[in-house]
């Protein structure tokens, strides 16, 4: 892929890197070499992003021929919105505050250089206002209020404006950046698609373990994608790939929403993308949703302060109450009495202004149903942990936290089970998903519908082996062609 640097001028850019093309703004608004390369990366350095300056239009028409821009038009309207800024002064306030405290002045400028501050104690501040304001070169203004620092505000700093006394460390950070995976490779002839799989290595229940994502990485190459697994520090690089795969825990208030989000504006092939995640997990929604449909559901209630009695006496005990947002059976209470209801309700209540009740419906396992792209892929039975009434026992270690899992061919699975899963699922979207439903006699009853479903090896592959991988990628590449086509008759 061609790197090419933007500057104003041509004189602007002071730095040797090897392996970059220096352009004029000018020359790459009008020179037909331009207009027409394909598989470019463009780091738009101009001296200003203003509404319509050339700066402005460097990185709107980068969009237009397909080339990835850095910053994008989302980016720099980001820089330009003080209620973003204040909402990211918000999110890294814990971030902000540690690594200002030493600091003694009230005002603080930050330079960051591709990720980077000179001084690497703000180098962790640094990447992170990198990975959400997404230029190579930034300029961060801080104030000290009197209790706390604050993001002022935050804007590019262009080619021209490097201090002298910094070209030097500007040029150090430039390279490590510019060397970084296949920033210099060629697309390979297979395909020439490339996809970032979100992983978070620490996580401790995550939907995939690292020996099924590298069985991710192997598939995906035999379809002619390159695949490589990436933490929440390359949020910036989002704009080197096609697809973006999300194999972490999701939640809205939650980096790997803003990582769907950033890839969908992007426009990569997102799993999961933004509205999945919102549908999905949050439990209010997909009772209205359940309901609305007429999909078989446990008898199920909103809770909010003011109907607690009438819950308890609608439902009875045992009652199941959970967190609008839980996930791997955390945030999820049995109560079998009012003095545990209270107690439970109080706890949430702290958390969420709405909390889900539903009948207690006692089963040895539950179906899951996983689905992508309307596509039923495999069926399992989860059973209970023992001695416990959840497939999942977070009060314990080891193997027995887990129930064992049967894993069966779709085809053998009953019919029953696999209509009401598509039904319900097919009201979310057409993305990757594992529908849980109870079987109670001759009925199966959803119980929710999960967005980033648990794929690990030896389980939910039991019976497709690598075919299931490899399945999910052929579908992962009609979506990139099919948003390739889209973005294509748009332009």
């Amino acid at each position: 892929m061609t790197i090419l640097i933007i500057v104003s001028n041509a004189s602007d850019w002071k730095l040797s890197i090897p392996g970059v093309e220096v352009v004029s703004a000018r020359s790459y608004l009008t020179d037909p070499q331009f207009i027409n390369r394909r598989n470019a990366r463009v780091f738009n350095l101009s001296r200003s992003y203003r509404y319509q300056s050339t700066g402005y239009y460097v990185s709107l028409l980068a969009a237009a021929r397909g080339h990835k821009a850095i910053p994008g038009i989302a980016a720099i309207q980001d820089m330009k919105s003080p209620a973003v800024v204040r909402i990211i002064s918000y999110e890294l306030e814990e971030l902000i505050q540690k690594s200002l405290s030493d600091l003694k002045s009230r005002d603080y400028t930050l330079s960051i250089y591709f990720g980077r501050n000179l001084s690497p104690k703000y180098n962790k501040l640094s990447l992170q206002l990198f990975n959400l304001f997404q230029a190579p070169l930034l300029r961060a203004h801080f104030h000290h209020d009197g209790e706390i620092w604050n993001l002022k505000s935050i804007g590019p700093i262009a080619a021209n404006e490097i201090p002298p006394d910094h070209q030097t460390y500007v040029e150090e950070f430039a390279r490590d950046y510019f060397s970084g995976k296949r920033v210099r490779a060629p697309k390979r002839e297979t395909g020439g698609y490339d996809m970032a799989i979100l992983v978070n290595p620490k996580e401790v229940a995550a939907p995939s373990d690292p020996k099924t994502i590298e069985k991710f990485i192997r598939a995906a190459e035999k379809t002619g994608i390159s695949a490589e697994a990436i933490t929440r520090d390359d949020y910036a690089r989002l704009a080197e790939y096609d697809a973006l795969f999300i194999r972490e825990t999701t939640a809205v208030n939650h980096h790997t929403f803003r990582f769907a989000q950033r890839a969908q504006a992007e426009g990569l092939a997102v799993v999961d993308d933004p509205e999945s995640i919102i549908r999905c997990t949050n439990k209010v929604y997909l009772a209205e949703l359940l309901e609305m449909h007429r999909i078989p559901a446990p008898r199920t209630m909103v809770v909010h302060r003011d109907n607690k009695r009438r819950v308890m006496e609608e439902l009875g005990f045992p009652m199941v109450l959970k967190k609008p947002d839980s996930s791997f059976s955390q945030g999820v209470a049995k109560v079998n009495d009012e003095a545990a209801f209270q107690q439970k309700i109080d706890e949430l209540f702290d958390k969420s202004d709405l909390l889900i009740a539903q009948e207690f419906l006692p089963t040895d396992f539950d179906w899951r149903v996983g689905i992508f792209n309307r596509q039923p892929l495999y069926v399992c039975k989860y059973y209970m942990a023992k001695k416990h009434w959840q497939i999942m026992n977070w009060e314990t270690t080891g193997q027995k936290r887990f129930g064992k899992v049967e894993t069966l061919p779709v085809e053998l699975a009953p019919r029953g089970l696999i209509r009401t899963a598509l039904t319900t699922a097919n009201l979310i979207g057409d993305g990757l998903y594992g529908v849980d439903l109870k079987q109670i006699d001759s009925r199966f009853i959803v119980i929710e519908v999960n967005d980033n479903p648990s794929i690990e090896t030896g389980v939910e592959d039991e019976v497709l082996r690598d075919k299931l991988y490899l399945t999910m990628m052929e579908i992962f590449l009609k979506m990139i062609k099919k948003t390739k086509e889209i973005q294509s008759r748009q332009d």
